[in-house]
């Protein structure tokens, strides 16, 4: 799989900040949606249990099956563009995928405002209410994938399953570990730490917005992805972690000549 962020810039003070802003974007969306439709969209763990319980429940079944295929397609798409284009000799889009899941919660702040989507608050009913589903779901496939690829894997933003149990491994290592190993785990465990807490903080945060101001709320977690693109996601910003790699690469193989 190719990657963009080798691990020393993915802990980096330049970078870091950029996962804890996408997380807890994740965890903004995540919130609004629920009160916007009563369904979550960010993860699907939850997702696939209901779509198990409902499978003789049609509209219900279908409401879950929405949600789990549109958060795969965008996954999907974001694949294609970073490593569907490097396959293809041609540059990969590491920052497209974000910056159409930016636009999309962009829409559905701005959409839903101005009656696109509905009403706020209440079950999915309404085919409107089925395309905010989507819309988000599919955002948030496209931001997961596209910050999982960018770190080799290391980094999910949009649930917190698999950080959590990461944290509990690289806290147990803090127990045994020494020297540069220590090192590691802190930096770790701290990461997925901030993220747990940039997730919470994102529903926190949100929640009092969405009760006053509705589909508006979504102008946060917008903004947050629009900052943590900036930081690290800009073209130049892609750039220069190409421009590190090649340094790393090259002082790689004059270390290994005899």
């Amino acid at each position: 799989m190719l990657t963009l962020y080798r691990p020393e810039s993915i802990f980096s003070p330049r970078h870091a900040p950029s996962w804890l802003l996408f997380t807890f974007a994740a965890g903004a969306v995540n919130a609004s949606a629920l009160l916007a439709c009563q369904t979550y969209v960010t993860h699907v763990t939850g997702t696939v249990t209901r779509l198990g319980m409902e499978v003789v429940h049609f509209e219900p079944f279908l409401d879950f099956a929405l949600v789990l295929g549109c958060f795969i397609s965008g996954a999907m798409l974001s694949g294609l563009l970073i490593n569907g284009r490097a396959h293809a000799g041609k540059p990969p889009l590491f920052g497209v995928p974000l910056w159409i899941a930016f636009w999309l919660v962009l829409f559905t702040a701005l959409g839903g405002h101005f009656g696109l989507l509905g009403n706020f608050g209440g079950a999915v009913t309404h085919t409107v209410d089925f395309l905010l589903l989507a819309i988000l779901s599919f955002a948030m496939g496209l931001q997961n994938a596209a910050i999982a690829t960018s770190t080799g894997l290391l980094v999910r933003t949009t649930h917190l399953t698999g950080p959590a149990t990461d944290l509990g491994i690289h806290l147990a290592e803090l127990m045994f570990s020494k020297g540069e190993a220590l090192a590691h785990a802190k930096r770790h465990a701290a990461l997925r730490a901030g993220k747990i807490t940039a997730f919470a903080a994102g529903a926190a945060v949100t929640v009092p917005l969405a009760h006053r101001f509705e589909f508006l709320a979504f102008l946060l977690p917008a903004a947050m992805m629009l900052v943590a693109i900036t930081l690290s996601f800009l073209p130049e910003r892609i750039a220069d972690e190409f421009r590190a790699r090649r340094r790393d690469r090259a002082v790689a193989r004059t270390a290994a000549l005899p």
